[in-house]
């Protein structure tokens, strides 16, 4: 076990940076716990003891590679060296941008006081990416990253990821999240985004952690003036998986379309909220989550749309629709919306159910048997998240996880 003073002296953090984790460190215990409605999860093995065991680098068809805590492979394509990207491994970040860094780290809409898995993630962060985009940059290709969690090795996985697009900028971001191995162990995994004025981010991520690795996934949008991000998040986990994925538009015009889906197998249990919050005046933030529930398992997804008082003629939609598959299976989809102001938009939609019969009698009445038809089914009902994916070799990726879990079933 390593404790927090260890942690930043292995590191050679700045006195700063070991501050930033000691005040988290005496929030342990102190702070709430996230509310996620229709989910018992406080017995979930979630916490953080420092138990990290080092573990070897590894190579992948990705512009950053990062397993544990080395630090991160990064072979980025010359545009981003001719436009000023900065891609760099966190803790190189830390000396190297000293600034940006203490500028954006956990000072915008997320805070180690906001819960207690937020304030053990500051206190016992192992490892993490920082990646900055200049004033004015479009950026044509997307940054690729693997993070593979070793559970093997039976060891937290503690990781976080900063990412600053600057005023007028545009720039893809797509994450994938692996384990190795299958030992019992837990993630705590944070990604921030900062989407400065006039700037546009599209963001996908793809969960892909082993049976026994218990997950709390944080990822926090903060958009400020006439700033959108586009959100496709895929979470294909096989354990418990505690998510959760918030937008808050401060700036008036800002924008955010959260789309995410998600499958549960065998005993699992995921539990998602997905938040918009309206602070700005004519902001607007979607919610589309579609999801797939089978053999005993449990999928609970938590659609929030919050539009704060003084925000005028800000829109708040979302949808939620979860499909079981088995008569054990498990689905809540829980519209929330919180609406403090007028001349405002708001609407929900929400749905739990079987296949429709009807698409599946249409399906074998050209030849499919009734297996194959739920698929294709299953694959329609998923699509909205597809689509968003901006690489081919990822879709297929998607594509073969959905195929994967699903023929679990």
């Amino acid at each position: 076990m390593e404790s927090v003073e260890t942690l930043a002296k292995k590191r050679l953090e700045p006195t700063w940076f070991e501050e930033i984790r000691e005040k988290a460190s005496q929030l342990i215990g102190k702070t709430p716990y996230p509310d996620f409605k229709k989910l018992k999860y406080k017995d979930w093995d979630l916490h953080l003891t420092g138990n990290f065991v080092s573990t070897e680098t590894f190579t992948a068809n990705a512009n950053v590679a990062q397993a544990g805590e080395n630090l991160a492979q990064i072979n980025l394509p010359d545009e981003y060296r001719k436009k000023g990207v900065i891609v760099a491994d966190f803790h190189e970040a830390l000396q190297n941008y000293p600034k940006l860094v203490q500028k954006y780290f956990m000072t915008k809409g997320l805070k180690a006081s906001d819960d207690e898995f937020l304030a053990e993630h500051v206190a016992y962060l192992q490892s993490g990416l920082f990646i900055y985009v200049p004033k004015d940059v479009q950026v044509e290709i997307p940054l690729t990253c693997e993070y593979l969690q070793k559970a093997a090795l039976a060891s937290e996985y503690v990781h976080h990821v900063l990412l600053i697009v600057d005023e007028g900028s545009s720039f893809s971001y797509i994450e994938k999240l692996t384990s190795q191995g299958n030992e019992k162990s837990k993630v705590n995994f944070v990604c921030e985004v900062i989407a400065k004025k006039n700037s546009h981010v599209h963001f996908t991520s793809i969960d892909n952690l082993a049976e026994n690795v218990t997950s709390y996934l944080n990822r926090r949008g903060y958009l400020e003036k006439d700033a959108k991000v586009d959100w496709a998040m895929a979470l294909m986990n096989d354990g418990r998986t505690l998510g959760d994925f918030n937008s808050d538009l401060v700036g008036d015009g800002s924008h955010a379309e959260l789309k995410a889906v998600g499958i549960s197998t065998n005993s699992q249990i995921q539990g998602i909220n997905t938040r918009v919050t309206n602070y700005g005046n004519n902001t607007i933030g979607h919610i589309l989550q579609h999801g797939v529930s089978l053999d005993k398992s449990t999928l609970i997804f938590n659609a929030v749309g919050h539009i704060m008082k003084g925000s005028k003629g800000s829109d708040a939609e979302q949808e939620s629709r979860i499909l079981m598959l088995s008569q054990g299976a498990r689905g809540d989809a829980n519209p929330i919306l919180l609406i403090d102001d007028n001349d405002v938009m708001a609407g929900h939609a929400a749905s739990i159910g079987r296949v429709n019969p009807e698409q599946l009698y249409y399906l074998m009445s050209r030849g499919l048997d009734k297996k194959m038809a739920e698929r294709v089914v299953i694959r329609g009902f998923l699509s909205p998240v597809l689509e968003e994916i901006p690489t081919a070799d990822l879709k297929q990726v998607f594509s073969d996880l959905i195929e994967r879990k699903i023929s679990e079933k």
